[in-house]
């Protein structure tokens, strides 16, 4: 079994680096331009690799998760 560590952000930490309101990070999951894990509390995290590729200009692959 493969076990995957990458770093997961918060929606504060996704938000400074864009340099915006942590609610249009949420926004943006809502609306399927991020892709999010919600925790068993049901909080929002983001892929690091995600959200660099998006700070670098590139179209993250999007998986859909079920809400």
């Amino acid at each position: 079994m493969e076990s995957t560590s990458e770093r997961l952000l918060t929606p504060g930490e996704v938000a400074a680096l864009f340099r915006v309101d942590p609610k249009t990070v949420t926004r943006w999951a809502a609306a399927g331009r991020i892709s999010s894990i919600r925790t068993p509390g049901g909080h929002r995290r983001f892929r690091e690799s995600e959200v660099h590729a998006l700070l670098r200009g590139e179209e993250p692959i999007v998986e859909h998760s079920a809400r």
